[in-house]
């Protein structure tokens, strides 16, 4: 299977930090103003968003271990305080690297339920065929919720909205009113194919599902922050969702008549699709495998 750059890096962890940080060195965190007192930070690893202001910085993931450091000194060039909330779209390293460090420095680590949860035990991933042990005590979550919560910081109301069964079992959706601005994780690869984390209870249903309903609540002013990718808008969103409804369909009829995973992935079921979505994370073949047994459960 070919795996990008993510999958490299994601086997760089596991294999240590000293190789991890090795990996981190040349990266650099970018800084792009979303709206005021709302920035989007990119580096390796999910997107992170941060909101500043009277009451201090928040972000909203935090990327990998090793790129911690950088990601403090990007938040103190937007904003010289300490960081106040950190907050998880996931359970997914490349999103939840920093815990430990932030939180040790008196960060408020919040999450969906199913986040700690997952943090707090070693997990599988069929897909790469690989163990990720469980986090330490200081890496988890220690506000955690159902169905959602508010903040109101910074002057901003801050939204925090699960999506059940998207991308994993415990995605949440961030939406700043104020900034009329959303942090979707990785319900939105933005120009690449989703990974769906079936192993994590994560489907393409939840996923298309959250995703119609927020663009519901979008408008052609607001700004759409995803997990991977460019800052994105309501245009690009509804084209994304658009294709996964497509291949869902496709996918479904094919497993209806009767491919099985290794066909899917030789079909050309996607190739119409391939030159606009699919040169990131995943190859082609490896999401149609993923999908077929995410569809054919």
């Amino acid at each position: 299977m070919r795996c990008g750059k993510l999958f490299a890096l994601f086997a760089l962890l596991c294999a240590g930090l000293p190789a991890a940080a090795a990996a981190q060195g040349e990266v650099q965190i970018s800084v792009q103003k979303v709206a005021d007192g709302l920035h989007m930070l990119v580096g390796r690893g999910g997107n992170i968003a941060i909101s500043t202001g009277a009451d201090g910085p928040l972000i909203v993931d935090d990327q990998f271990a090793p790129l911690a450091p950088k990601i403090e000194a990007a938040v103190r060039e937007i904003q010289d305080a300490p960081l106040r909330f950190v907050l998880n779209t996931h359970w997914h390293g490349d999103h939840t690297g920093g815990n430990e460090i932030f939180g040790g420095k008196g960060a408020l680590i919040a999450a969906h339920h199913n986040v700690r949860a997952r943090l707090s035990a070693k997990q599988f991933s069929s897909v790469f065929e690989r163990e990720t042990p469980a986090a330490p005590d200081a890496a988890l979550p220690v506000l955690t919720f159902e169905d959602g919560m508010t903040l109101h910081w910074n002057g901003e109301e801050i939204e925090v909205q699960h999506a059940a069964r998207a991308h994993t079992d415990g995605d949440s959706i961030v939406w700043f009113r104020r900034a009329n601005a959303v942090h979707l994780g990785d319900l939105y690869f933005n120009g690449l194919w989703p990974f769906i984390d079936v192993d994590s209870g994560g489907s393409l249903d939840g996923t298309i599902a959250a995703l119609g309903e927020a663009l519901t609540r979008l408008n052609r002013r607001s700004k759409v922050i995803p997990g991977h990718g460019p800052l994105s808008n309501r245009r690009e969103l509804r084209a994304y969702h658009k294709m996964l409804m497509e291949l869902r369909a496709r996918v479904k009829r094919a497993i209806a008549e009767g491919a099985d995973a290794e066909a899917l992935s030789r079909s050309g079921v996607a190739d119409d699709l391939e030159e606009r979505w699919g040169g990131g994370f995943l190859d082609t073949a490896t999401f149609l495998r993923i999908l077929h047994a995410d569809l054919s459960r």
